[in-house]
């Protein structure tokens, strides 16, 4: 794990979910899967997108062409643990296709419009994951 993402996770624990700079009045979540080869748990932080009893993630990798590592341990194992402000949970996750999916991406881009950008930058489809507590 990088220094920042650290730097993130640590400040969104010691502030009961929230973070300053660029993430402030974000919605931010801790994502922590089970690695796909090494089965070790890692955690992320990103942006969400509020769905009614769903958190929704974009595997944007900011636009990179090669989708992220949480996202490969989710494709492997379909399930995490989310930290929201100061509530943590098992949730499974849901691969969102079809026009669900493109509604919610467009949603994300209002929400936080550096989301254009990223599939902007790459040709690959950004997936797009929703994830329901257990």
């Amino acid at each position: 794990m990088n220094d920042f993402n650290q730097q993130v996770i640590d400040e969104f624990r010691a502030n009961e979910g929230r973070v300053g700079g660029m993430f402030d009045k974000a919605h931010l979540l801790l994502l922590t899967t089970t690695g796909a080869k090494s089965g070790k748990h890692t955690t992320t932080p990103l942006m969400y997108l509020p769905d009614g009893d769903r958190h929704v993630v974009i595997a944007s990798a900011g636009g990179a062409d090669k989708h992220p590592a949480w996202y490969h341990n989710l494709r492997a194992t379909p399930k995490a643990t989310i930290e929201v402000g100061t509530d943590t949970f098992e949730a499974g996750a849901v691969a969102v296709e079809g026009e669900e999916r493109d509604q919610l991406y467009a949603r994300m881009v209002a929400q936080a419009p550096q989301f254009a950008e990223y599939e902007a930058k790459t040709a690959r489809r950004i997936p797009v994951i929703a994830l329901v507590r257990s």
